[in-house]
């Protein structure tokens, strides 16, 4: 079974798109389960998850509240882990259409070489970014490489990206050695949050090259862009400080 997790907050714009490319996923993927997060958002974003039961094996998910993606991710990662077979998938995508869900194949062929995380890089050869500005490609590419020099986790170039397909197994246990910790961050640096986390776990990560369509994306970026580089810093030496710890 490969589970499908989409933590999503206004994306009524982007949404039906996305999930109509995993209802055509459904033909040559049967085995699959699409869980949408519902972030409180003020849109249409839920009726329009809603809308899709019936042409999708789908679990919908709500926050009454804006919580955010950390909280997002928490509650679908949980949610998964709880129903899920040790040997199960858990794929990871962005809910604003920027992600090709059919890339999943690629990266799912790739867990069974032996790895236990794949990334959809922005950085691997074959890797693009089209639709984003220059300041958002300088930033993201930063905090990645600033990550890497300071983590450096073998097999990864690519820490903020969304995209990605786990074991379940990863997940079932970072949950049984982290709990409520795993994912402490409320923001968007907690993707990265996670894959640091996970490192300790003595995982064999990898990437495949992903072309990040942000030219598909309707309405303005969520993400702010201060605040985040800040809440990275922050992550950051949280995690060193339990890093130290151990």
């Amino acid at each position: 079974m490969i589970y499908f997790l989409l933590p999503a907050y206004n994306e009524a714009g982007s949404l039906p798109s996305l999930l109509r490319k995993l209802v055509r996923l459904t033909e040559c993927v049967p085995a699959m389960q699409v869980v949408v997060v519902d972030d409180g958002s003020q849109d249409a974003t839920l009726a329009v998850a809603e809308g899709f039961r019936g042409r999708l094996p789908l679990e919908v998910l709500h926050h009454p509240v804006n919580r955010g993606l950390g909280r997002a991710m928490m509650t679908g990662l949980r949610w998964i882990a709880e129903r899920s077979a040790a040997d199960d998938v858990i794929v990871t995508m962005d809910a604003d259409d920027t992600h090709d869900p059919a890339l999943a194949r690629v990266m799912v062929h790739k867990l069974g070489q032996g790895y236990d995380v794949v990334i959809a890089s922005r950085y691997q050869r074959g890797g693009e970014q089209v639709g984003l500005s220059l300041l958002r490609r300088v930033l993201s590419w930063g905090a990645s490489w600033l990550l890497g020099r300071v983590f450096g986790i073998d097999g990864v170039r690519d820490y903020s990206s969304g995209f990605r397909a786990y074991r379940a197994s990863v997940i079932q246990g970072a949950f049984a050695h982290f709990g409520d910790r795993l994912i402490e961050t409320r923001g968007f640096d907690c993707m990265a949050e996670l894959l640091l986390k996970l490192r300790s776990m003595n995982l064999r990560f990898g990437e495949v090259p992903m072309v990040l369509r942000y030219d598909r994306k309707a309405g303005r970026s969520k993400m702010p862009l201060v605040e985040t580089v800040l809440q990275y810093f922050v992550m950051a030496r949280r995690v060193t400080r339990m890093d130290e710890r151990s």
